[in-house]
């Protein structure tokens, strides 16, 4: 399905995609002002379900209060949106993609007077997003340093801080690796494009902590697994040096919760080592609706 294809809720009401257009010179195009949200819907025995769409949610709302944007839906109003616009497009797994940005032109002017627009898209799943794929990954060190916090809210999901994003993965890919794995402004780990990072250590799953990078939802659910789990976890700052002698590598981010890293520059890594093994299988029960206890992540869109 391409955006033509499909019906996209846009401030309230349901318009063709042809339709969900911007001006090229407004606010949020021409000076990068806009935030979004992504999550999964999967396919539940009692309909379809959002991967903690409520968390997403809240997150979608800090980001517009770090930009001071003025979001004209709740919380409760978006998430019903959202299932409106799955059920439109007749999503049973696949994306929500959630835009709030402005769409009031702005030639030269920095500060916008209008209040935001939202948009949503619910898109199916294909083959190529390569959601949840058990081919393992190869990282490498990107000359690129994580934005730092004190020139821009990292912890926003603004779309200007993935062009720092969007550098670290072209180079990666020059290189011809999968992901670039970018050191912050001090010299500490921070975070691949779209990716969290976990390393292991004996059985120690260590990941950098917030303050220098997204707050993650994937990366927080990862984290509360493990505890569950009865494994020890770390939220500790990082060095390249920890990272290049780690046992295991993986990443966490929406289209793979839990994903290996088979390589890290020139060094080769189990993918999946056992213990990054044991919090894929949980992680996969969880998406798959086989354990009771992680029910309510998985929240249904069929009660709208």
């Amino acid at each position: 399905m391409t955006t033509d294809d499909m019906q996209v809720w846009l401030n309230g009401s349901m318009i063709p995609g042809s339709a969900a257009t911007v001006p090229l010179l407004s606010h949020s195009f021409s000076r990068a002002s806009a935030i979004f949200e992504i999550f999964r819907i999967h396919s539940g025995p009692q309909g379809p379900a959002a991967f903690r769409m409520k968390a997403h949610l809240k997150r979608l709302m800090n980001s517009a209060k770090l930009l001071e944007m003025r979001l004209c839906y709740s919380e409760e109003e978006i998430a019903k949106a959202v299932s409106a616009a799955a059920k439109q497009n007749h999503i049973d797994c696949g994306l929500v993609k959630i835009m709030a940005y402005w769409s009031e032109e702005k030639v030269i002017g920095l500060l916008p007077s209008t209040n935001s627009d939202l948009a949503i898209f619910t898109v199916p799943e294909s083959a190529d997003m390569r959601l949840d794929s058990d081919e393992p990954v190869r990282a490498c060190l990107s000359k690129w340093r994580k934005i730092d916090p004190s020139t821009v809210p990292v912890e926003a999901k603004a779309c200007s801080n993935y062009l720092n994003a969007y550098l670290a993965r072209r180079e990666a890919d020059q290189r011809g690796f999968d992901v670039g794995i970018m050191l912050g402004t001090d010299g500490y780990l921070a975070e691949g494009s779209t990716e969290s990072v976990f390393i292991v250590k004996g059985n120690l799953i260590q990941v950098p902590p917030l303050g220098r990078v997204l707050a993650s939802v994937s990366r927080m659910s990862v984290l509360e697994m493990a505890a569950n789990m009865g494994l020890e976890t770390a939220q500790k700052p990082l060095t390249l040096t920890d990272l290049q002698q780690a046992d295991e590598i993986f990443l966490s981010h929406t289209g793979n919760k839990v994903e290996p890293v088979c390589r890290f520059e020139e060094k080769r890594l189990a993918a999946p080592g056992p213990v990054t093994q044991q919090l894929r299988q949980q992680m996969q029960a969880i998406l798959s609706f086989q354990d009771d206890a992680y029910r309510g992540w998985m929240e249904s869109l069929s009660f709208f």
